[in-house]
């Protein structure tokens, strides 16, 4: 009975890690911040054939630089 119990205690351990490996959230972030970019490039476009002064600042400090 023991044994029947570990092995159930094993198998709902590897099924939880094996779902929860793979969430999709390093793609998630990446698609983000590609949409991210673009729309800031479409913006400035934008901004520059109304004639407008559009200021980007691509400055970034310690904490974003490695992003």
């Amino acid at each position: 009975m023991k044994l029947a119990q570990i092995s159930a205690f094993a198998a709902a351990l590897a099924m939880s890690s094996l779902a929860l490996a793979e969430g999709g959230g390093d793609r998630t972030f990446e698609k983000m911040m590609a949409n991210s970019e673009r729309s800031v490039e479409l913006f400035v476009a934008k901004e520059k054939a109304a004639g407008n002064p559009v200021v980007v600042n691509e400055k970034k400090d310690d904490k974003t630089r490695d992003l």
